[in-house]
């Protein structure tokens, strides 16, 4: 499913929602929390890995856009909190 480019760029990342078993989602939220990490950064990292892994050219420059996007607006609001290690 392709979704149609944005003429001009949203002020927030727009939700995605998906269907997921709340069991499957709890256990998910569980070893996201005992890895330091949330739901949103684990999936990110993931769909990063499988971009830079799978994507072509045109894949590959999305995700560097995503990247200055993602960077531009935690600069706007102090950036990400420190991850706190256990």
């Amino acid at each position: 499913m392709s979704e149609a480019p944005k003429t001009t760029p949203a002020r927030h990342t727009t939700p995605r929602p998906i269907r997921v078993p709340d069991p499957l989602w709890n256990a998910y939220g569980r070893i996201c929390e005992r890895l330091d990490t949330d739901r949103t950064g684990d999936l990110l990292d993931h769909m990063r890995s499988r971009v830079r892994e799978h994507g072509n050219d045109q894949d590959l420059a999305d995700l560097e856009a995503a990247e200055r996007e993602l960077a531009e607006r935690r600069s706007r609001k102090g950036g990400r909190p420190p991850r706190s290690r256990a």
